[in-house]
């Protein structure tokens, strides 16, 4: 069952790097064989690489920032059951590497004395199921880094609520109350790291009560963290920003480390230099910058000014270096100000949160006198997010997760596209007790 193979295969050829997590640790036999688990950690971290371009190309491309111009690809924009035809190239890769880290971790969680370590890896862990269940729904459910290759049990998919409250908001809390702050300036999981995405977490599931603690951490710890926003949304972006003071966490890449991810990467098709998608950019995010001739000083970054057809963010020099921005300080700002303003707050309390995002994109503060109504203030923050964070992967989850599909891709989408395909070599490998999404 090629799920169990991955599961188990991992184990005897975990690689890890970074920019500063900079290594290629030597072939590991098996876990119980180990008392040093720094290598099977950066595994972990290593893992996340595979996840980045699907992740791009589900938050993006399927949403109405970017489009795909060459069959089957096309099939992205298209919302029907074909979508299938794209495992090779991203859901395969993204459901494998994912799995592939969780395994990693699992080995971390369950053999080292290490506490800091416990907690990067229950972090790591958590992302990635947040991330498999955000795509995918209900998914297989392996906390063990050595499973059983004759149980079955672990192929069966577990649903995803049970999965966000017993695994990913469990190993969020435990990460919280581990960790410190040190990892933020090399890259590695951290408190405010934890934090952060577990209010994205419960902000994903609608849990807006849950959600406001959390994030209110983060926004009122984030100085004493050393986390501020930058005074320039340019130099958020680019291999010579990569952890700036804005990045909460990211994954980290170089293009010196082989990456098992074999195609064109996210930068490459936001730019516009996939001879798949030549022309990516969806006009229809122009018009949300309010034309061509747009005063927002996060146009030109987002969008290249020259052909008005491809994005600007990632600019191609050093581009096989880029970092993957998974939580920033300005996603958190505005998740906040949308958390209270579902929780009852005044137009006036949730809008003052927007005001240094707008400032530093050179645009007025909204007016609470005007957006007066809940309705208009989470109308508001939702334009703000689409704006801030266009090519972070983060569009298409925002749309599903507030029911604005159809109003914002402007077509009637059957709900059973709100998710992707499980891969249909996992389905096949497993005869069936790997069940697919409907629709597929």
């Amino acid at each position: 069952m090629k799920f169990i193979y991955i599961i188990l295969g991992s184990l005897l050829w975990l690689t890890a790097c970074d920019n500063d997590l900079d290594q290629s640790p030597p072939n590991l036999a098996s876990s119980n064989s180990l008392t040093e688990y720094g290598e099977v950690l950066n595994a972990a971290y290593f893992y996340q690489h595979g996840s980045v371009t699907p992740l791009a190309i589900m938050g993006d491309f399927r949403a109405d920032n970017a489009m795909m111009l060459e069959p089957p690809l096309t099939e992205i924009d298209e919302f029907g059951p074909n979508l299938t035809a794209l495992e090779d190239q991203f859901f395969g890769p993204f459901y494998t590497a994912l799995y592939k880290s969780i395994l990693s971790a699992n080995g971390v969680i369950e053999n080292s004395t290490d506490e800091s370590q416990v907690g990067e890896a229950k972090f790591l862990r958590a992302l990635s199921y947040f991330k498999l269940v955000r795509a995918f729904g209900d998914v297989p459910l392996n906390l063990s880094s050595s499973p059983s290759i004759t149980d079955e049990s672990i192929l069966v998919r577990q649903p995803a609520e049970a999965i966000y409250e017993n695994v990913i908001i469990t190993d969020l809390e435990d990460a919280i109350a581990t960790l410190d702050n040190s990892g933020l300036s090399t890259g590695r999981a951290s408190k405010i790291a934890a934090q952060a995405l577990l209010g994205k977490v419960f902000v994903q599931r609608s849990d807006f009560q849950r959600a406001e603690a959390p994030l209110a951490a983060v926004v009122n710890g984030a100085a004493e963290a050393g986390v501020s926003l930058q005074a320039d949304y340019a130099d958020i972006f680019g291999v010579d920003n990569d952890l700036n003071l804005e990045i909460i966490f990211a994954t980290q890449i170089s293009g010196s480390i082989p990456d098992e991810y074999g195609f064109s990467e996210f930068w490459s098709w936001y730019g516009g230099l996939d001879t798949k998608s030549l022309q990516p950019l969806d006009p229809d995010l122009i018009e949300a910058f309010g034309g061509r001739n747009s005063t927002d000083l996060r146009f030109p970054v987002v969008v290249d000014t020259t052909t008005f057809t491809s994005s600007a963010k990632y600019p191609q020099t050093g581009g096989p270096d880029h970092d993957w921005i998974e939580l920033r300080l300005a996603d958190i700002i505005l998740l906040y100000a949308e958390t209270l303003n579902e929780n009852g707050a005044s137009p006036a309390g949730a809008l003052e949160l927007l005001d240094p995002i707008r400032e530093r994109a050179g645009l007025n503060t909204l007016d609470p006198t005007v957006l007066n109504t809940q309705a208009l203030v989470r109308e508001a923050i939702l334009d703000e997010r689409r704006l801030e964070l266009a090519f972070e992967g983060q569009r298409w989850f925002d749309l599903v997760r507030t029911g604005t599909v159809d109003e914002e891709i402007g077509q009637s989408v059957n709900s059973n596209y709100y998710l992707f395909p499980i891969p249909v070599s996992e389905v096949l490998a497993s005869f069936g007790v790997i069940t697919q999404n409907p629709g597929y």
